[in-house]
């Protein structure tokens, strides 16, 4: 009896895995069978609620959307814009007093002493009211914009007069100063300022329109300077000034009788008084 209880055992726990895999198969049909059929999904009434969306959608009014979901703010461009390419001299700048100030060079200066470097600037300036009046300094300061102001009331007390006539000078000259020559001629009405930066910028705070100029040897601006200074400072006036200038100086006096003259009214007289000679 032993050996067929055992036996028994052996295909119960055989059956038993087979039984376990058949209930598992028939669970998910037993839980669809659960589910009502009120609850069920017609396949119908879906295609129907499908075809009836987009259908609804197209009925939205438009501005009804814009209101109801603004726009976002575009987004700012940070973009640089390019700046042209400015020269570095001469700065032009007019004054409220009508005094043309130009910035020609700005250099800086080291002095060392026993303490450590001093550190200064300097500020090349040309002022000029365009009438005729031009001057010019060079100066030093701790800071740029405190060596420019000083280098400008200088400049306005040490101007000097220059000759221009029809916005020209009155004749050709050569100025020098070191080793910087500077010649400068008279042009016709139209032809412009030809000269270099340093020129230029005394002929346009003086007035002169028409020139033509030309740098030999040195180009240093300073010295560029005051070559063009030297030459404006040896200009002799216009002819036609001379002349006015003579005739207000002379008065006008009655013409004195020539000496023939003289001699032969001295003999008519004796010839008829013979008695005054006696």
């Amino acid at each position: 009896m032993s050996e067929e209880q055992e036996k028994q055992k052996e295909q119960e726990e055989s059956q038993q895995p087979e039984q376990r895999s058949q209930e598992q198969v028939v669970q998910p049909e037993a839980q669809t069978a659960q589910v009502p059929n009120a609850q069920i999904p017609d396949a119908g009434k879906i295609e129907e609620s499908q075809a009836a969306a987009p259908s609804a959608e197209a009925k939205v009014d438009p501005k009804d959307s814009a209101q109801e979901t603004p726009a976002a703010p575009a987004a700012p461009s940070y973009k640089k814009k390019r700046r042209p390419n400015k020269p570095s001299f001469p700065r032009k700048r007019e004054d409220d007093s009508g005094f043309i100030e130009k910035v020609i060079s700005i250099n800086r200066i080291t002095k060392v002493t026993k303490g450590g470097k001093k550190l200064s600037f300097s500020a090349l300036v040309v002022v000029g009211d365009g009438k005729g009046n031009v001057g010019y300094c060079l100066d030093k300061a701790p800071e740029v914009a405190t060596a420019i102001q000083k280098s400008l009331r200088i400049a306005k007390k040490n101007m000097f007069k220059v000759i221009v006539r029809k916005g020209t000078i009155s004749h050709e000259i050569i100025g020098r100063c070191g080793g910087a020559t500077v010649l400068l001629k008279p042009a016709s009405e139209g032809t412009g300022v030809i000269a270099a930066g340093p020129v230029r910028a005394i002929c346009d705070a003086s007035g002169i329109r028409n020139i033509l100029t030309k740098c030999h040897r040195s180009n240093n601006p300073i010295n560029v300077i005051k070559a063009t200074v030297d030459g404006l400072n040896r200009l002799k006036p216009f002819k036609d000034q001379d002349k006015e200038e003579v005739k207000e100086a002379v008065p006008e006096t009655a013409p004195e009788a020539a000496p023939e003259e003289a001699t032969r009214e001295a003999t008519k007289d004796i010839g008829e008084n013979p008695s005054a000679t006696a």
